[in-house]
């Protein structure tokens, strides 16, 4: 899967709001990276590698995993999947960001 298409998911999934109340860079390594910057309605997603309150790093396979609901983000974590960086209290929200 390309971060194009991730990109694209991730999209459909935030919508105009998803309550997230904050911003998130999932870091894919060399394939790219994904933000959500949920502090402005409409919701942005981008590709820009700009700073964001949280960040995910996680491997693209992984992250789609996530997406389509075949990895729980909590489980993802426990299993040394993805590593966190920043402010947890976003990261938190991830599941709710996943299940949508």
């Amino acid at each position: 899967m390309s971060i194009e298409s991730v990109t694209a998911i991730v999209k459909e999934k935030v919508g105009t709001d998803c309550g997230l109340g904050g911003s998130i860079k999932f870091h894919c390594g060399s394939e790219g990276v994904v933000v959500v910057d949920a502090t402005v309605v409409p919701n942005v997603v981008t590709n820009d590698d700009v700073p964001a309150q949280c960040t995910v790093k996680i491997k693209i396979s992984d992250l789609e995993d996530m997406l389509g609901g075949k990895l729980d983000p909590m489980a993802a974590f426990s299993l040394g999947k993805l590593q966190l960086e920043g402010d947890l209290g976003v990261a938190m929200k991830l599941g709710n960001l996943m299940r949508r």
